[in-house]
């Protein structure tokens, strides 16, 4: 007889149950920890192994998603634990997200889109001169979880280009940008100078501003007293929706 859970762990074993009815697979370490505001996944690691314990899934190291239930697992031994997953998880669609997909994207599985998700603007390219929120750059507005980043993202900005390579910010990833007009010395912004808007690394020492790539190919941008120059929003995180290789 499989042994009785905390409220937690039947929450997990819960969204595990939901992820492989509606995917056909079950999530991820990270997926999880980031579903359930968890700082790492070896916190949803340590409650797996106390599952597997009991009796109620069987691991395997040999994949990302190397979970397995065992048997029918029965109900949540906790009704509060059971109600608060059902309300996490909603039915926002029943598709799995593209390969390598980190963040709550359209055709997310509804486990990675909680009932609470706020919806952020996705801004594509922007043209030069005009506002980086304005209608026209928005492509779409993504639901994302509110514990995926520790501060919350304003709006979702395209990468363009490689010059932030050795960040790990690549080309076609997606900035999570909170919007404001101040920064401190060494912070990843989003920058506007003159009619063009960039990301860069700020090094803001003294009077002297300068934005910094993070790629040997590229050069340093120095920013003179009478530029055209504005902070439009730092760099809280980052969502990669190209597959791993």
């Amino acid at each position: 007889m499989a042994l009785k859970l905390t409220a937690r762990q039947s929450q997990i074993l819960d969204l595990i149950r939901q992820a492989i009815q509606q995917t056909g697979r079950p999530p991820t370490r990270a997926e999880i920890a980031r579903q359930l505001g968890f700082r790492s996944a070896n916190a949803a690691e340590d409650h797996l192994r106390a599952l597997e314990r009991k009796g109620y899934i069987r691991l395997s190291a040999a994949t990302s998603r190397g979970i397995q239930l065992i048997g029918q697992a029965p109900a949540s031994a906790d009704a509060a634990g059971t109600a608060a997953a059902d309300q996490a998880i909603t039915a926002a669609s029943a598709d799995p997200a593209p390969a390598g997909t980190p963040g709550p994207l359209p055709g997310a599985p509804a486990w990675l889109a909680p009932s609470d998700s706020r919806l952020v603007p996705l801004v594509g390219r922007v043209a030069a001169g005009s506002p980086v929120l304005a209608a026209e750059h928005v492509e779409r507005e993504i639901p994302l979880a509110p514990h995926l980043f520790e501060s919350a993202p304003d709006y979702l900005l395209r990468v363009r280009g490689s010059s932030m390579r050795d960040a790990g910010i690549l080309d076609g990833d997606l900035l999570a940008v909170r919007s404001t007009p101040q920064a401190r010395h060494g912070q990843i912004v989003v920058a506007r100078l003159g009619d063009d808007v960039t990301v860069k690394r700020l090094d803001h020492q003294g009077r002297r501003i300068r934005l910094l790539p993070e790629n040997p190919d590229f050069q340093p941008i120095d920013v003179g007293p009478g530029d055209d120059f504005a902070i439009e929003g730092i760099a809280v995180g980052l969502i990669r929706t190209t597959a791993l290789h």
